[in-house]
This record gives structure tokens, C-alpha cells and sequence, in this order.
């Protein structure tokens, strides 16, 4: 279990093909899915330059499962994403993200100790109803300053949604403030 600690090392070559440092075979990016999806970490490097490459693969991996139907990401979701890139959100949306992963499988690992006690597990799973509307509500800020289509009426948010989103708002200045320090 102490060599699944640390990560595997996989080599780019100059002919793009991906070498396995522990078992001394070359590998596929489907091959690579295969190791994280056991539970393995990994990271890419170019052989030649040294340069980490593995957000590059993992973003490739993602991409060619979404091409194949497995979606997973929701189109409004990747429409976020891309608008993230563009704006003063980029700074927060990486630790949300990771935030809410965690968070999901922390989740994950509780309700499957606890899956046979109760009969709905998602409704159950610790926190769930928490991160919904922390999401909707980061969402909904992260998406005001870039408008609505027309044909979508502006709804009123109601006291306690105006509560979470003026909270969101200030650590989102705080964060925005303390980067700039930076």
C-alpha cells in the first residue's frame, strides 16, 4: 500500500508514446483511466523537458469519454467552465471544484459504510443538502455579472438566498483581496 502512496510515473517520449516506469511497458491514455479509476494517482512527464504534462492527459482522458457519450459534465456546467477562464472567477473556481469534490467523496465514503441503513442513501449522505445550496448559490453569483438571455425573467432571490449570496460575495472579495497581496 506504501508504493500506491506516491504517484505513478508515466514518461512521454519524443514519439508521444507514453512509458509505464514500473512495469516497463508502454501504456494507452485508456490504460492510464484505468489506474485512477482503481484509485491511483499519476503524473505525466515529458521525458525530454521534464515538464509536467499530467493536467494535459487528464483533460484528454476527460474530453474523449464526453466524446463517446459518457457524459458526465452537464453542456451548462462546461459553459461555466469556459466562462470561468474569462473572467475574475478563474481565482475561486479551481478551489470550489476541489472543494466540492472533496466534499463528494467524503460523502461517498460515508454513505457507502452507511448504505444498507437507510433507504434513501443521497438524501442521507452528510452535508449533500449543504453543498446543493452552496453551489446553486455560488453559481448564481459567479453568473450576475454576466446577464441572462432575454427570453429568461430576473426572479427575486428570496431573504435567505440573498443572505448566502451576500456571504459568497464577501469571501469571494476576501479571497480576491488576499490574492492581490499575493
Amino acid at each position: 500500500m506504501a508504493e500506491d502512496a506516491k504517484p505513478l510515473l508515466i514518461k512521454r517520449y519524443a514519439s508521444r508514446r507514453l512509458y509505464n516506469t514500473e512495469t516497463s511497458d508502454y501504456v494507452t491514455l485508456e490504460d492510464i483511466a484505468g489506474f485512477i479509476r482503481a484509485g491511483r494517482e499519476v503524473q505525466i512527464i515529458d521525458l525530454k523537458t521534464g515538464d509536467d504534462l499530467t493536467r494535459q492527459y487528464l483533460l484528454q482522458i476527460v474530453a474523449e469519454h464526453e466524446s463517446r457519450g459518457e457524459n458526465v459534465l452537464p453542456v451548462d456546467v462546461l459553459t461555466d467552465l469556459v466562462r470561468s477562464y474569462t473572467t475574475q472567477a478563474q481565482s475561486v473556481v479551481p478551489q470550489f471544484l476541489a472543494a466540492s469534490f472533496e466534499m463528494l467523496r467524503e460523502g461517498q465514503s460515508k454513505m457507502m459504510e452507511n448504505f444498507g441503513s437507510f433507504p434513501n442513501p443521497m438524501a442521507s449522505m452528510p452535508g449533500f443538502e449543504a453543498l446543493q445550496r452552496q453551489q446553486q448559490a455560488f453559481l448564481k453569483s459567479m453568473m450576475a455579472g454576466w446577464g441572462k438571455p432575454a427570453s429568461e425573467p430576473e426572479t427575486p432571490a428570496e431573504p435567505s438566498d440573498r443572505e448566502e449570496l451576500n456571504a459568497i460575495k464577501k469571501q469571494l472579495a476576501d479571497l480576491q483581496s488576499k490574492l492581490s497581496k499575493l
